[in-house]
């Protein structure tokens, strides 16, 4: 028996197929139960077009046999077989597929028209991925319609040998010799019941044939009826044969026919979570671009979600097979939260069917969920508010870092996403319900920042605002200043800092007495900056405050929230990137009129005074003091 050589390509090529092209040993057992469910359907498809192939469909199945004392591992189907030419043909030239000629056959045949049946392997190495964990290979078969049966077989890259053999069925076998165990590799572990069953799961779970496979397994004898109170239970050693594929996913399942209880186990049994998830979309589209998509929405983060280890990604499907446990090129960061499987057989795939071709069908893809995840997310806050509120929990501060990243690229689509505190009995509200409980007249968006909503509720510089009846968004999230400032405004309303000197319109007659006021107090204001020096830009009699005595703001770029943000991110540059602080204070309050008269008789009282009311502008402000003992000395040697 003359020993032939592979026709195409070299020694170098298949040991850069075994070695190079995949990343993981176990895909071997994906591609071969792919290239077995291609051969069903092929004989399946000649049953559909000539009526003298007699097939059942229901009969076309995929067998496993592990035999861990021959140290083989057998794939068998019943499906269409090759004949002695196309075993040389297919498996003798590196590359070459069966399945891709069969396919462009019946393109060729139906006008070039895209056919309905699915052909999963397409490029001709995914059988070649066997010499990954075997060292021998053999391949029976028997061509439907033939008498004769051929056996291949090759040790590698030396070549193969080709000979007629007996075969009493229609189909074809694969017999892996299974390596010997290494120190760095266990290849027994592919000749093991679960082990296989674990990996059929993983892989080809919704393949559209039976794979099935002889499991070993235990169980309790029956209880004699005449046993006593020691008797003890006995076990038996059985054989069953097992279906090891679901075979149906859900998602190819009509919306309609799948119960709210089979989306939530499937969740929960995919993902690994204990909880249901909010929302599911179930997505079925035909055109130009044919997909299937099931997204869901958890009801929590992950605990790894907010660090840089959380992977983002959808479990990718083509033609039932899975090629992709994450494929992050589906979702976008902002969506990154999402879970869910997409299935299609229009994927550009490359040979070895673990990475994705960068197509317009991709992208295609990945832009509609991107819509139909938005588009649910917006039926909840409108039809099931609680549902959304508790998203927003575990997500909120993502959709907000998506408004700021690629320099506010995304904020369109997500502002209607948004949700802030209000000043409006103290809950969340979106941009869209805000805008709705406008008063006429009102030109700002206002906003407030700080740590927590009680505080904020405080804030002296916001009281003015609120007696006009205008509301208040609480920014106490970390992104939220971020956020206004990449949003800018929303429908042509500007956002507005309850700080922001121009925060309320004023007539000339209060232009006038503020200037009137200003002028008067210029001994006193030129006193706190000679006092507090580089501490602060200025001191300004304010246009913000009505009953409260002082307060503190920003002059210029950085805000005092960005300032402290900044301390929190990144300490020692912070150093640097210091807020221009004014401090502003009110020219009616008590503390000013004993500020200037202290400024006009009792100057060391005065520079006590102006580094009190910096302090509590401080603590206003919620920005920690620097000396908290010499300002507790200060209070006290005014109690003298």
């Amino acid at each position: 028996m003359a020993k032939k050589q592979f026709k195409a390509e070299s020694k170098r090529l298949l040991d850069l197929m075994i070695n190079s092209i995949y990343t993981h040993k176990e895909i071997f057992l994906r591609e071969l139960v792919s290239n077995a469910s291609d051969a069903l359907d092929k004989l399946a498809y000649r049953a559909l077009t000539d009526d003298k192939v007699g097939v059942d469909r229901s009969e076309l199945k995929i067998t496993l046999t592990p035999d861990q004392i021959a140290r083989t591992l057998t794939i068998s189907d019943n499906g269409v077989g090759m004949t002695k030419e196309e075993l040389e043909s297919n498996l003798g030239t590196i590359a070459r597929s069966g399945s891709l000629q069969f396919k462009q056959d019946m393109a060729a045949a139906e006008g070039d028209k895209p056919s309905d049946v699915d052909i999963i392997g397409q490029f001709g190495v995914g059988f070649y991925s066997a010499f990954m964990v075997a060292d021998r290979v053999t391949v029976t078969s028997r061509a439907y319609g033939a008498e004769e049966a051929w056996r291949w077989e090759s040790a590698g890259a030396d070549g193969y040998t080709l000979t007629q053999c007996e075969k009493d069925t229609v189909g074809t076998d694969i017999v892996l010799h299974i390596k010997a165990d290494a120190d760095d590799e266990r290849y027994g572990e592919y000749l093991e019941q679960y082990r296989l069953a674990d990996l059929i799961k993983k892989y080809s779970d919704y393949i559209h044939y039976p794979i099935v496979m002889l499991m070993h397994k235990s169980r309790q004898k029956p209880r004699p009826e005449d046993a006593g109170d020691d008797y003890k239970p006995e076990w038996e050693d059985f054989d069953e044969w097992e279906t090891l594929n679901s075979m149906v996913p859900l998602w190819q399942r009509p919306k309609s026919e799948v119960k709210a209880e089979e989306y939530n186990q499937f969740y929960k049994e995919k993902y690994g979570d204990w909880e249901d998830p909010l929302s599911v979309v179930h997505v079925s589209a035909e055109g130009a671009v044919e997909y299937k998509a099931m997204l869901y929405l958890p009801a929590h983060a992950p605990f790894d979600f907010y660090s840089r280890e959380y992977q983002k990604g959808l479990q990718l499907y083509s033609s039932g097979v899975l090629i992709m446990d994450k494929c992050a090129d589906l979702l976008p960061d902002h969506f990154r939260f999402v879970k869910g499987v997409v299935d299609s057989p229009d994927f550009s795939l490359n040979i070895s069917r673990e990475m994705l071709q960068h197509t317009r069908q991709l992208k295609v893809i990945a832009g509609n969920l991107e819509k139909k995840i938005k588009a649910e997310l917006l039926r909840l806050l409108k039809d099931e508010r609680e549902k959304y509120e508790t998203f927003w929990k575990a997500f909120g501060t993502q959709l907000k870092v998506g408004v700021v990243s690629d320099y506010g690229a995304h904020k369109d689509l997500l502002k209607d996403l948004l949700l802030f505190l209000s000043s409006k009995e103290g809950k969340l509200t979106s941009l869209a319900e805000y805008r709705d409980r406008m008063p006429e007249g009102q030109k700002y968006i206002y906003y407030a920042c700080g740590a927590d909503a009680g505080q904020l509720d405080k804030l002296p510089q916001a009281e003015r605002i609120r007696d006009k009846g205008y509301e208040i968004l609480y920014l106490t999230d970390e992104p939220d200043q971020f956020v206004v400032d990449a949003l800018g405004a929303v429908d042509e309303l500007p956002f507005k800092s309850v700080d922001d000197d121009d925060a309320l319109p004023e007539t000339e007659e209060e232009k006038a007495a503020l200037e009137k006021k200003a002028e008067e107090s210029k001994p006193v204001l030129e006193f706190l900056k000679e006092t507090l020096g580089d501490q602060i830009k200025e001191a300004r009699v304010s246009r913000l405050l009505k009953s409260g005595a002082v307060c503190l703001t920003a002059d210029g770029p950085i805000t005092l929230e960005m300032e402290k943000y900044l301390q929190r991110v990144d300490p020692e540059n912070a150093k640097t990137m210091k807020a221009q602080r004014v401090l502003e204070l009110n020219p009616d309050s008590p503390a000013f009129a004993a500020l200037q008269q202290a400024v006009e008789t009792d100057q060391e009282k005065a520079a006590t005074y102006a580094k009190l009311l910096y302090a509590q502008a401080q603590l206003i402000a919620g920005i920690p003091l620097e000396d908290p003992a010499g300002y507790s000395e200060l209070v006290c040697s005014l109690m003298k």
